[in-house]
């Protein structure tokens, strides 16, 4: 599994995933629609995580710049 998310796409999927965990222990969005965006944060942290988003490769992104 090759990396395909890069730096600045792995900030910007943390701070995300972090303002839809807040958004949900704040009660800002609450019943199915914040258990389904709770669901969402979960997925773009582990994509972060492990940098390797699976969504990309029928695209052929890849962010991920080695030098």
């Amino acid at each position: 599994m090759k990396s395909n998310v890069g730096p600045i796409d792995k900030a910007i999927r943390l701070f995300i995933s972090l303002v839809l965990i807040v958004m949900f222990y704040t009660n800002t969005v609450s019943g199915a629609l914040g258990i389904a965006l709770l669901v969402v944060a979960a997925v773009i942290a582990v994509t972060a995580l492990f940098r390797f988003c699976p969504l990309y490769l029928p695209f052929g992104i890849n962010t991920w710049k080695k030098k």
